[in-house]
């Protein structure tokens, strides 16, 4: 039998599961599950940068979900490889084989979190909805995968005062991931160089600003 993840109940399950397909549609389509004391955290990267040189900023997605308390694990797979057990509607089976993207190592902090304000759900909607429409308007005819994330980093990247100066692509990962639902105040933490937006289905936490380009040159040897 496959390793499984054993949820309370199908509609926990199905959290899971939707989740998953969501991060399949967006970002390089990996998700980490992080399981102790019966909370499953689930993280996906909508964006994260691919090298050095890749100016897209780092804006991961977590939903949190209750799960089997005895399970403990911390594992990065394919979230198209996510499947519901045949036998039963509770658990939901893994892969065989993991992931190990670069942006699983980035790890956002546990505490130290400051409350800095809010942010509307609606304003999170349609600024993403703005920058998809952006994306949409910027992109050349017959683009090659180089061109394509040269846009999408230019636009997500993007600092955007209805956000409170976070990137446009915090929306983006709010909105894509399904946490926008109705009328709600997202609140806005910092800790560091982190910022997170949390709302009832989920939060976004979005690192930077990263410091790009060279440092600056510094003297060596003996002063004269």
């Amino acid at each position: 039998m496959s390793q499984r993840l054993i949820f309370p109940d199908a509609e926990a399950a199905a959290d899971a599961l939707t989740f998953a397909s969501r991060t399949a549609m967006v970002g390089d389509g990996g998700v980490r599950l992080q399981a102790a004391n019966g909370t499953l955290a689930m993280t996906s990267a909508p964006l994260a940068p691919r090298g050095l040189l890749d100016s897209t900023p780092t804006v991961l997605a977590l939903r949190a979900l209750p799960v089997d308390p005895e399970l403990l694990c911390d594992i990065v797979v394919e979230a198209t490889q996510l499947a519901q057990a045949p036998d039963d509607s509770r658990a939901v089976e893994l892969p065989e084989t993991g992931l190990s993207p670069a942006w699983a190592g980035v790890a956002p902090p546990r505490t130290g979190w400051e409350a800095s304000g809010t942010i509307s759900a609606a304003d999170l909607a349609s600024r993403a909805q703005f920058g998809i429409a952006s994306v949409a308007e910027s992109m050349p005819a017959d683009p090659g995968e180089d061109v394509v994330r040269a846009v999408r980093a230019t636009v997500w990247a993007a600092p955007d005062d209805t956000l409170r100066g976070l990137p446009l692509g915090a929306a983006f990962a709010a909105f894509a991931l399904g946490f926008i639902v109705g009328e709600e105040e997202a609140r806005v933490f910092s800790s560091g160089p982190w910022t997170r937006i949390t709302l009832r289905r989920g939060h976004v936490l979005v690192r930077g600003p990263v410091r790009s380009g060279l440092t600056p040159v510094r003297e060596t040897g003996a002063a004269r």
